[in-house]
């Protein structure tokens, strides 16, 4: 019998098979065909469900191409099969790839086994089919990320032209336990195993099928395993984005391989700014900056919590805190907050703005800035240090090296709390990767990068699937009520909001404020935070800050921070972490204005004098008494968005070396699946009688063909009486 949920499926294929009988002249005098057609489906659909299990908490490996070289991993076209292996120590290798006899293999291999060595020895050989990676709890203690060693290398300030000393990290190397996997080429799938119980059935079925008796070889049926990633594009960007080309331009059904990563940079003035026009010359701006991406092995999994969150929270809680000062608006200098999009792959969107900047499509100009502060990883301090750093080749300039120490010298005066100790790295050596490398490529600018480490990085799992909220000890006491947690105040969300009122402090004091007055940054404002982008975005906080449309984006699980995928010539748009963001800063450093829902969606019918200064949010405000209805209300803000996509391709330079060309691959299907595979014997002998049962049917078929004038006269001449 089908199952309920097969109900829907018959009766809309019954109404086909009745269509298609009324067209054959049948009528309804065919129900065995009818009721045989409908079993039919019924079966195909329970049988499939019988025979497979689908793995649908997983993340694939995809493939990332930039404008030499394609990276990451696909399936064969039909996807890949292999029979399960589970590897838990070293030693289990040896089954896969000498002694096992029954390859290909399909790996499940335990996340703290996924290293350099293990992946060296699996690449390139025949035996291996594909690797299913289960998820590291607790985290690999020894550290692991999958991103270079020098992160970025060749996008930055440091050049072969320009202080080939600190090229390709000759001075520093930021990320040691980098192992360059997300660099890699592989030529079979990696899949992610996200949940534990999908992990344990998979062991159960290896165990219970595949694993040896009593010295034997494993007996069939085996366990075995199907991965789905073919992908589309092959070879590199110029190859990929030639063939979009071509497709746009000459086929009536275009179907694109790859699609250009872009997103949309946020960024907000202390002093609103017209993006009608531009600054005047002497306009000063003290430009803040972080990033808001990140991204690991694996598709769309990037918690992000210490390379990314951390500062972009830390940021939003200063500007927060400037926002109350009352008189901030009246400071000398403006101050600007940038979050750029897109920086993990070679600085797409500070790129862009420095780009726009140059050609005058940006209200600000690199004319205008007049000192840099970006923030960089700040959540894991060690013994409360942060530390600033600096570039040595702009500081050779006199006036640069005055404002930069001028810099130092306010960031230090700014800190009174114990728990912040704020020291500067060796001048001999160069910036970490940041933002900020891409405005000194364009311009002697005076700033410093703020961060948690000396040399290299203190984030032992940068760019990786285990930098999580765990990673940087955001803690909650045991049995917390979701909204009790989010607003416990965790040990992690006090440090950060120690950084957060040095760095408020320290611009107010840049732009021309009071050298005494000393600002605190809300800690339950960044515990929020912390919690929304980090453990849950579908919480009270959240949900009344956003807008109505944007609901749908909150969910109860942590959000990630991968940039978006986008078909070149067409709109980008904000991905959900982008909303989110927008969401926060808005309300961080907005106003709230009397404004109707049509007013402040319509700004021809808003009757303020200044809007063309703002824009307007309608949002869906905070649950009334009876938990049921909210009171929206209008938010005004400075806050804009700016697209973060390469300037390569405005500039159909798809081999540039100047700029980002990372795109990613189209594919048609991504899927896991588990199923018993039969021996070789019986599968063939399953195909030689099917063969023959069908060589049988034709014969039998030609036979009653040329017969049927013998076989069936007398039912004819019935027919006939009947008819008359």
């Amino acid at each position: 019998m089908p199952e309920v949920a097969d109900w829907p499926v018959i009766m809309a294929a019954g109404d086909s098979v009745k269509r298609m009988a009324g067209q054959a002249g049948l009528g309804w005098r065919a129900p065995g065909l009818v009721l045989l057609l409908l079993a039919g489906i019924c079966r195909a659909n329970s049988v499939e469900r019988k025979i497979y299990v689908n793995l649908n908490n997983t993340a694939p490996c995809v493939r990332l191409l930039n404008a030499t070289h394609q990276t990451g991993c696909q399936s064969s076209r039909n996807g890949d099969t292999g029979v399960i292996h589970v590897v838990e120590k070293e030693d289990d290798l040896l089954w896969v790839l000498e002694t096992g006899p029954n390859p290909p293999y399909m790996l499940l291999l335990d996340g703290f086994l996924f290293t350099r060595d293990t992946i060296a020895k699996l690449k390139g050989s025949s035996r291996v089919s594909g690797i299913a990676v289960a998820f590291s709890k607790p985290s690999p203690p020894d550290g692991f990320s999958p991103d270079l060693q020098c992160p970025n290398d060749g996008f930055g300030v440091y050049t072969e032209e320009h202080g080939p000393q600190y090229a390709h990290c000759n001075k520093t190397t930021w990320n040691p336990l980098g192992t360059g996997f997300s660099y890699e080429d592989f030529e079979f799938p990696i899949f992610l195993l996200q949940d534990e119980n999908e992990t344990e059935v998979i062991k159960q079925c290896y165990r219970e099928h595949n694993i040896p008796q009593n010295g034997t070889d494993p007996k069939y049926p085996l366990c075995a395993m199907q991965l789905y990633s073919h992908m589309h594009a092959v070879t590199s960007t110029v190859t990929c984005m030639r063939r979009n080309s071509i497709q746009m331009s000459f086929s009536i059904n275009p179907e694109a391989v790859c699609d250009t990563l872009a997103g949309y940079n946020v960024w907000s003035a202390v002093k609103p700014i017209n993006i009608s026009g531009t600054l005047a010359p002497e306009d000063r701006v003290i430009m803040v900056a972080t990033k808001v991406d990140s991204r690991s092995f694996f598709w769309n999994i990037a918690p992000a919590a210490e390379s990314t969150v951390s500062g972009m929270v830390t940021q939003l809680a200063a500007a927060e805190a400037l926002q109350k000062v009352p008189d901030v608006q009246s400071l000398p200098m403006n101050i600007m907050f940038s979050f750029f999009q897109g920086e993990v792959f070679d600085y797409i969107g500070s790129s862009r703005m420095v780009y726009d900047m140059e050609k005058g499509k940006f209200p600000v100009k690199l004319s205008n800035i007049h000192s840099f502060i970006e923030l960089n990883q700040v959540a894991l301090r060690n013994n409360s240090l942060l530390w600033i750093h600096t570039d040595p080749l702009s500081r050779n300039n006199d006036s640069v090296n005055a404002e930069v120490e001028k810099l130092i010298e306010t960031l230090r005066n700014s800190t009174t709390n114990p728990n912040v100790v704020v020291q500067e790295a060796d001048q001999s050596e160069p910036l970490p990767p940041a933002s900020f490398q891409r405005f000194l490529r364009a311009r002697n600018i005076p700033g410093v990068v703020l961060t948690d480490h000396r040399n290299a990085y203190s984030n032992k799992y940068f760019h990786s699937i285990y930098d999580t909220a765990d990673n940087i000890h955001m803690d909650y006491p045991d049995g917390l009520s979701k909204e009790e947690a989010l607003e416990y105040i965790t040990d992690a969300a006090r440090s950060l909001t120690d950084v957060a009122s040095v760095l408020a402090t320290t611009l107010y004091r840049l732009a021309g404020g009071n050298d005494t007055m000393e600002i605190k940054a809300d800690p339950k404002t960044v515990t929020r935070m912390l919690y929304g982008f980090l453990k849950m975005s579908n919480n009270s906080w959240f949900q009344s800050i956003i807008r109505p449309e944007w609901k749908g984006i909150l969910q109860d699980f942590q959000p990630q921070y991968y940039v978006t995928a986008t078909l070149q010539g067409t709109k980008t748009t904000a991905n959900n972490q982008t909303a989110l963001l927008l969401s926060v800063l808005a309300n961080l450093t907005g106003t709230v204005v009397n404004f109707t829902k049509d007013e402040c969606q319509s700004l021809d019918k808003a009757t303020d004098p200044k809007k063309e200064l703002y824009d307007y949010y309608w949002v869906q405000g905070s649950l009334n008494e009876n938990s049921t209805t909210r009171t929206p209300f209008c938010v005004r803000t400075s806050m804009r968005s700016h697209l973060a996509e390469s300037p390569a391709f405005e500039l159909v330079e798809w081999g540039s070396t100047e700029y980002s060309t990372w795109t990613e691959s189209r594919w048609k299907e991504i899927r896991a699946r588990i199923f018993l595979v039969p021996s070789r014997h019986l599968e063939i002998i399953t195909l030689a009688v099917g063969i023959l049962v069908f060589i049988i049917s034709l014969v039998v078929t030609y036979f009653i063909n040329a017969k049927a004038d013998i076989l069936f006269s007398g039912t004819q001449e019935g027919d006939v009486n009947v008819a008359y």
